[in-house]
């Protein structure tokens, strides 16, 4: 851990009783099983909540300290580790919370931002991972008691304590001539999966929460008969057309070709040793039961290490109870027309209307790197040459 000379109150409760409110970024799966008594006493701490540590006037509530403890806890049981006794791990959570408050005060001291296109873009990316669109991402995270202002929150605070590693990190490495020459022979010879772009198709057999383990060996054997089927030779798209419940089913399964850490981990393993054509067995997920076909594969050159960046600017409107998605598509589409005949400037444009972080900067999103929108964003944008709308 980075230590940082900042002065550090820490006002310590005499007793942590910690209770399960969800989880940040990572699993969202329901909750670990409580003991009556467990539970009892989570409903009684849910009550109130109140101080357990200052850092630098910040507070560390206790409620904060019992989120990360059920995610450890979490991650813990899904990977069969022990669980440690809750008030080891209580002032584990609450030693690590204090240091990551400071790096992130002294990320904000030292000016680091970051901007609410990145964080659209993270929970994109979250929501991708888990196999689910934003809108069931919010649904999960307030079944599970999380308010979706807290988890987009949360996800900033871990972008900025990625950025200020990454300038402790830089801060202190020298990489010479000689060895950026080995680095470079080295991933020509070697090149690994993860450098190659990948289009899959899937099936997907969803697996609604809390289901029975009957209803999960049934979905388990349609997922079965797909993949035998598939295998044997049958139209994978017919396929998917008949068993599919993907949002992707209507384009034969197709995810798109993109590149492989844009992909679920589970995937990118799963098919990394298919020849184009294969599939793969019956794959679990959260989501429910995969069955994958290789599709293409295009090895990136490790020769090439230019990189083209693309800056746009972009107007948001976000559909809400005050504003339909039909209304939001006649404005858009109206602010358009006004720029189109140069009757308003795209930026004063975005600074009056746009819904998001970048409107103060004229819908200024920055230089992004390949990846880094949603695809459907992306895919747009690449194909306009500069100036156009």
């Amino acid at each position: 851990m980075i230590k940082f000379p900042l002065p550090i109150l820490v006002a310590l409760a005499s007793t942590l009783v910690l209770a399960a409110s969800g989880a940040l970024g990572q699993g969202l799966r329901a909750s670990p099983s409580l003991t009556p008594q467990r539970a009892a006493n989570d409903s009684a701490q849910r009550i109130a909540d109140y101080i357990v540590a200052v850092v630098n006037s910040e507070p560390i509530t206790n409620n904060e300290v019992r989120t990360r403890v059920l995610r450890y806890e979490q991650q813990l049981s899904q990977r069969g580790g022990a669980l440690p006794a809750r008030d080891e791990l209580a002032a584990q959570v609450l030693e690590r919370l204090i240091g990551e408050r400071a790096q992130v005060q002294l990320a904000r001291d030292n000016g680091i931002k970051i901007e609410e296109s990145a964080i659209d873009a993270a929970v994109q990316n979250v929501a991708r991972q888990n196999q689910m669109g934003v809108d069931e991402l919010r649904r999960r995270l307030e079944a599970d008691g999380i308010a979706y202002g807290q988890f987009r929150e949360g996800l900033r605070d871990e972008m900025l304590l990625a950025r200020v590693r990454e300038r402790e990190v830089q801060s202190r490495v020298t990489i010479s001539e000689s060895e950026l020459d080995r680095y470079v022979q080295e991933q020509q010879d070697t090149p690994d999966a993860s450098s190659a772009d990948i289009n899959i198709a899937q099936i997907l057999i969803v697996a609604p929460e809390g289901a029975s383990a009957p209803q999960l060996q049934a979905l388990q054997a349609r997922a079965e008969r797909a993949a035998s089927r598939a295998r044997a030779g049958e139209d994978f798209a017919a396929l998917v057309r008949e068993f599919s419940q993907a949002p992707d089913s209507a384009k034969g399964g197709l995810m798109g070709l993109r590149s492989a850490d844009r992909y679920p981990d589970l995937f990118v393993q799963a098919t990394q040793n298919l020849q184009i054509g294969q599939v793969t067995g019956v794959l679990r997920s959260g989501a429910g039961f995969h069955v994958l076909k290789l599709v293409e594969k295009k090895q990136v050159s490790a020769s090439s290490f230019t990189t083209i960046q693309t800056r746009a600017r972009h107007i948001l409107l976000r559909p809400s109870a005050q504003l339909s998605e039909s209304t939001a598509r006649e404005r858009l589409n109206e602010l358009r027309r006004l720029i189109a005949k140069k009757e308003i400037d795209f930026a004063a444009a975005a600074r009056e209307n746009s819904q998001d972080g970048s409107g103060k900067d004229g819908g200024d999103l920055g230089w992004a790197n390949p990846g880094q929108y949603v695809p459907e964003f992306e895919e747009v944008m690449n194909g306009l040459a500069p100036g156009q709308v």
